[in-house]
Formats: C-alpha cells, structure tokens, sequence
C-alpha cells in the first residue's frame, strides 16, 4: 500500500504589500557629435523588458549573453527574449513583460514608454532593452534598476521621480566595429556582454529613462503560513508517490539529506496542487526538506523515511 505524504496548512496570517504606479519614459539620443555619425536607416527595435526580483536575471555584464539578448542586439527580434521573460514569469522570477515601440522611426530623439505600470513590491526591478539598429551587436539597456528607494517613510518606500542616462551595451556575439559592419560572428567562441566604450558610439549615452511616480498602495493579504507547514505521517514507510495538498502558496520544496547534499527538488505551480511525486529514489533515512512560499520565504522540515 503506497503511503502519501500531506503538506496541511491550517493558520492564516496578514502580510502587508506595497505597490506602486510609475510611468516609465524613454528618449533616445543619437547624433554625430557623440557618435560619430547617424548611418542610414538609424533606428530602434521595440523596447522589451520586464519588471522582476532578482539582480541580473535577464543579462549581466561580464557574462554571456542569452539568446534573447543576442537577437536583440544582433537582429532587433524579440521573441527569444519574449520566451525568457515568460519562463521567468512562470517561475515567480518575474511579475510583467513590458513591450512598446519607439516613434519616431528615426534614431535621435525617438521616444518609447509605458504608462500607469503597476510595480508589486515582491518584483521591484527593472530590465529593459532595445537594439541600436543598423549594428553588430549592440543595444541599449537599463540592468535590474530597483525602485524601491529603501526610505519606507516616504511614498512607502518607492522612489521619487528620477531620471538615469541609458548606455550601449555590446553583448559579445558579432565582432563587427562600424554600425553597417557585414555580419561576423564572434569566434571561436561568443565574448561577454561589455559596455560599449570604444568607436563608433565613444562611451556616450545614448537614451535617457525617466520613471515618472505617480501613486503607491499598501494592501493587507490573507494567506496559508509555510511555518504552519506540517509532514503527515511522519515517520513515513518507504513510498513511490508523495501527494501534496493544500499547497497554493508553495512553489518549491528542497530535498536533503544528512550531509547537506541537495538530492531532490520539486518545483510546484498553481495548476499542481494535487500533484503526485516520485521519491522512490530516496531511501531509508533523515531528510531535510526546505518549503519555499511565493513569497519567497522559506521553513524547514525534518522527514523520516523507514
């Protein structure tokens, strides 16, 4: 008889969460004097990003690019980054894709934004890109800007309107150097990501990006405590399947044993609250497992396998 192994949670607690509204603006700045020169058909690929709460989730500087930001930089085509962004959303990495065009076409003074985007306090960065077209590899970016200014005080804890200068990135894939270079594949293998500091931009900014505040909320939401958590049975006999329940708020339980070594995760989403799982590869012993909320707190749990 196959034994299951219940995840109940009984109390139910208040936890306070802030949100905020912000219109994000942006201007692009391309011009001879910075730049070197304006090449034919300068433009802009659609601005994509996503608000989210980890530093360097979508690209990292000194690190390879994704391809997502290879097809930005390289061909101004979203959809690989539209795909990461989606996957991170499913994962609770990230809240909101963000997409819009830029208008004008041109390359100087274009301007692309997003008004009332409402930011949760459990995902307060900001990554945005879009490609500086015609080039290599090269694209404009503001990397994980966190709004929360740390002052709880004030505008509960959100930023006050600011503006920051927006810079070239080259994310290391083609090894082209002028804006019309012919496509040229970094070999033998791709470089990481850099700041563009040389010829033809010099280092120069070319957008700024104002995030405009407008109002923040702070709301009270009922749910399960992961500290309220119990194992049921516990000790359990040797199982093939565990059965979890009442796990709504759960999104990841850990699996170790006793000398700390990872042997198991279980990643959980809204549609698997009944979700059967196969341990039949643990065996007899003392395992700690670690609950992750989507909250991002985590309880620890002793199991007992006979």
């Amino acid at each position: 008889m196959i034994k299951k192994l219940l995840f109940l949670f009984c109390p139910i607690i208040a936890i306070s969460q802030s949100t905020a509204i912000y219109d994000i603006s942006v201007t692009t700045i391309w011009n001879t004097a910075q730049h070197t020169l304006i090449p034919g058909n300068a433009h802009w690929s659609d601005l994509i990003g996503a608000t989210h709460n980890a530093a360097n989730q979508f690209m990292e500087v000194n690190q390879l690019a994704s391809s997502g930001i290879k097809d930005v930089a390289e061909r101004g085509v979203n959809t690989a980054i539209t795909n990461e962004i989606n996957a991170a959303i499913a994962n609770n990495l990230a809240d909101q894709l963000l997409q819009d065009d830029f208008s004008p076409y041109a390359g100087n003074d274009s301007a692309s934004g997003f008004n009332n985007i409402t930011v949760n306090e459990a995902f307060p960065l900001v990554t945005l890109v879009s490609m500086v077209a015609p080039s290599p590899d090269w694209f404009i970016a503001v990397n994980s800007l966190n709004l929360r200014s740390g002052n709880s005080t004030i505008n509960n804890g959100w930023k006050e309107t600011f503006t920051v200068d927006v810079f070239v990135y080259d994310a290391g894939t083609d090894s082209g150097t002028n804006y019309t270079s012919p496509n040229a594949p970094t070999q033998p293998s791709f470089d990481n990501i850099t700041l563009a500091n040389g010829l033809p931009t010099n280092g120069h900014r070319m957008a700024t990006m104002t995030f405009t505040f407008k109002s923040s909320l702070i709301s009270t939401t009922e749910f399960e405590s992961v500290e309220s958590a119990r194992l049921f049975p516990n000790p359990v006999s040797a199982t093939e399947t565990v059965s979890i329940s009442n796990s709504s708020r759960l999104k990841r339980i850990d699996v170790y044993d006793t000398l700390g070594k990872h042997v198991k995760f279980i990643v959980l989403s809204g549609s698997e609250y009944s979700n059967r799982i196969n341990i039949s590869g643990l065996r007899s012993g003392i395992y700690l497992l670690r609950l992750t909320d989507t909250e991002n707190r985590s309880s620890k749990k002793k199991l007992i396998i006979n």
